[in-house]
């Protein structure tokens, strides 16, 4: 089981990209770790293009294979219609509806030999202009567009146990993503859930970032210093969650909240100066 979620990350203006998982896998009474996030580049010469960000859960096996559809259909078209060059938003719109068709006749296929499709996955990606793309694939095979409505894509068993009601209650706005720092929350949010559902594993740094830099599209994963800093940063976030709810019970939620408002309005006044 898992947890699995793609944000998207507005920085000067332009969109990116964050997709982040657990690194856990429960099969019967074994455990062991993971990796769910799969990136797919092109490799022109000794460049790498970056196309799309993958993620799954569900049965492995079948997981693997939809990530070498989804690579083989973007590496074709990258190299054969889109002149080596990470696909635009409408291209990645096409992609996925080839990629769709496939997944669909590849589980009817599995069906009718009578086997149970257990599969979720997302795929995103960003153009050069800075237009995020985020898709979502059911059971079906069927994909759902969910960049602009919700702006966001949680699957995986922590769904369930906590990953969508974290990110209503955090305020996570894919209109205003620029509000808040992406790798902390996500690393917040594995780590909590994590704590609730023993499926999924806390956060170990399975995070890629896809987003456009000095006009090119870039693909990377976090740094191991980013890792231990949102990990040492999710453990004293948790800290201040706890506190401020005791503070509540003692002082008052008005108290509380003018004190954080006089801390806002200090931060604001040093900013502007």
């Amino acid at each position: 089981m898992t947890l699995i979620l793609a944000l998207k990350w507005i920085v000067n203006e332009k969109e990116g990209v964050v997709v982040s998982s657990d690194s856990k896998v429960t099969v019967g009474p074994i455990s062991y770790e993971t990796r769910k996030v799969y990136p797919i580049y092109l490799t022109v010469g000794e460049d790498t293009v970056p196309l799309a960000i993958a993620g799954g859960a569900g049965d492995a096996s079948i997981i693997k294979q939809s990530y070498r559809i989804c690579e083989n259909i973007l590496k074709n078209l990258a190299s054969k219609e889109w002149n080596n060059t990470t696909p635009t938003y409408e291209q990645f719109e096409d992609a996925v509806n080839r990629i769709e068709s496939t997944l669909i006749s590849r589980f009817r296929a599995l069906r009718e030999e009578g086997l149970n499709i257990s599969f979720n996955m997302i795929l995103a990606s960003v153009d050069s202009n800075g237009k995020a793309s985020i898709y979502t694939f059911d059971e079906r095979g069927l994909a759902e567009p969910v960049h602009d409505n919700p702006g966001f894509a949680v699957i995986g068993t922590g769904f369930f146990t906590g990953g969508n009601l974290l990110l209503r209650l955090l305020g996570y706005d894919h209109e205003d993503g620029y509000a808040l720092d992406i790798g902390m929350l996500s690393t917040f949010i594995i780590d909590i859930v994590s704590e609730i559902d023993p499926a999924v594993g806390s956060f170990v740094g399975e995070s890629y970032y896809m987003r456009v830099d000095s006009g090119n599209v870039v693909l990377g994963t976090l740094k191991e210093e980013a890792i231990k800093e949102y990990k040492e940063k999710a453990r004293q976030r948790k800290e201040v969650f706890r506190r401020i709810w005791r503070m509540c019970d003692v002082a008052g939620e008005q108290k509380v909240l003018k004190k954080i408002e006089e801390l806002e309005e200090e931060e604001q006044k040093e900013e502007v100066a």
